[in-house]
């Protein structure tokens, strides 16, 4: 089940890197880890660097994607940000926090995208 999962994300992820491509977002990194977390993907689009956590479904019995999308992975995410910021030494730019949920289809290869932008807050 673990490697099923993994291998949804993984095609939710190219979805979603896709579609920011298609929207102009230039993508800087792909799945940056570090001892605080992971953040699927982090782009800049109008000024703005972009952390975006992506969360791939084929059913919302259990809620929409977005909704797994606690305040305690919100904190290992803003955290994960710090680091990354922190490497880059980024300064004087602004920074949101971006859920994009992707629902696949059972019965063909057809998938639906919704990009919540500024999805979430924590301080700086």
């Amino acid at each position: 089940m673990k490697a099923f999962n993994k291998d949804i994300g993984s095609l939710g992820e190219g979805i979603s890197e896709n579609y920011l491509k298609n929207l102009g977002y230039r993508i800087l990194e792909k799945n940056f880890r570090c001892k605080c977390g992971e953040i699927d993907l982090i782009a800049t689009n109008k000024g703005y660097i972009c952390f975006i956590e992506v969360k791939t479904r084929y059913a919302t019995n259990f809620g929409v994607p977005a909704e797994s999308v606690t305040f305690s992975k919100q904190h290992k995410i803003h955290k994960t940000a710090e680091v990354y910021i922190l490497r880059k030494n980024i300064i004087d730019c602004n920074f949101r926090f971006d859920v994009i949920e992707v629902l696949l289809s059972h019965d063909n290869n057809n998938f639906s995208v919704n990009h919540i932008q500024d999805a979430f807050q924590l301080g700086f």
